[in-house]
């Protein structure tokens, strides 16, 4: 064991070479209040920025056509069993279409509800030749629904000034287009107000 001065010395030079800007007077003063904090700095990490994952933009997406059905699929027949599963998933949402259920209840929860594979009639248009066009829907985009006919024919139907109906277990519900100018997704978030519409 060193003796009391050699220890003195030892901790002086240690704290001068571990310290080279402070004075003999700071460090004494720092050793009379017995807290010595020692300089060290460490490495400042550097943070890898995160590469965000770019999607295709919507002309990349109209190009590379992914979202066209191609004519040898548009039949009817093909897009019954997706009708059937949203029978069934309407019926879950609405937890069993009873006939003592609230009809805006339902009808709430229809607004929100997703419409791909709904067989929708247009029951009322400004455009007569649109009125009675019947069809599962394939796509739905913000101002139109793409709908699959029983002749195997592809319509594309504006939503705006249309009125459509869609049936379900003895429950009809009207669509007004021009209060649904939403994409799906977007529908699902969305509050409605339930107020009454200016008819066609």
């Amino acid at each position: 064991p060193q003796g009391s001065e050699k220890a003195k010395t030892f901790v002086h030079a240690f704290l001068k070479r571990s310290m080279p800007k402070m004075k003999d007077e700071a460090i004494q003063d720092m050793l009379t209040r017995k807290a010595v904090v020692l300089e060290h700095y460490p490495p400042k990490k550097t943070k890898q920025k995160r590469k965000k994952t770019k999607g295709f933009t919507a002309k990349q997406r109209r190009e590379l056509r992914l979202f066209e059905i191609e004519p040898e699929q548009q039949r009817y027949a093909i897009f019954l069993p997706l009708h059937e599963l949203w029978k069934q998933y309407i019926r879950d949402l609405c937890h069993g279409l009873k006939p003592d259920a609230q009809p805006h209840m339902i009808q709430g929860k229809l607004l929100k509800a997703d419409l791909h594979g709904a067989i929708v009639t247009v029951t009322k248009s400004k455009c007569p030749s649109y009125v009675g066009i019947t069809g599962i829907i394939l796509q739905e985009y913000k101002h139109v629904f793409k709908i699959i006919t029983k002749e195997d024919k592809l319509k594309v139907v504006p939503k705006l000034n249309n009125v459509f109906s869609l049936e379900l277990d003895g429950f009809i519900s009207y669509i007004y287009g021009s209060k649904f100018l939403l994409r799906a997704s977007e529908r699902s978030a969305k509050k409605f107000k339930l107020k009454g519409t200016i008819d066609l």
